[in-house]
């Protein structure tokens, strides 16, 4: 049974992982818009909607939550000033998950995520 456990391994250590969910939730933020696998695109999602929550508080705690998991000033900033706005009136369901055709290499399922309008 897989009870209380949140998020895939991805085939990665812990702190590859980190690492990896950083870059695409970075990504998303700065282009709006990434393709990825299924399994990383659902992670990353998690990871982004929190994020933007935090935004949307907007208060210095959540303004240091948001850096301590993202540790990039301008990505921060961006989620606080451009997108928290933009959410302000929504409840939650920030980035939209979209499949793709399977990847022509390997197969493996490719979705598109994107911040909703």
């Amino acid at each position: 049974m897989a009870h209380r456990i949140k998020g895939k391994k991805l085939g990665r250590k812990k702190d590859q992982r980190r690492s990896l969910l950083r870059s695409l939730v970075r990504e998303l933020v700065v282009h709006e818009r990434i393709s990825t696998t299924e399994a990383k695109g659902k992670d990353a999602r998690r990871f982004a909607e929190r994020l933007i929550s935090y935004g949307k508080v907007g208060d210095l705690h959540n303004r240091r939550l948001a850096l301590s998991a993202l540790p990039d000033e301008v990505v921060v900033r961006k989620i606080f000033t451009d997108l928290a706005p933009r959410y302000a009136t929504r409840p939650g369901g920030y980035v939209r998950l979209i499949k793709l055709e399977p990847r022509k290499g390997d197969a493996a399922k490719m979705t598109l995520l994107e911040l909703v309008e």
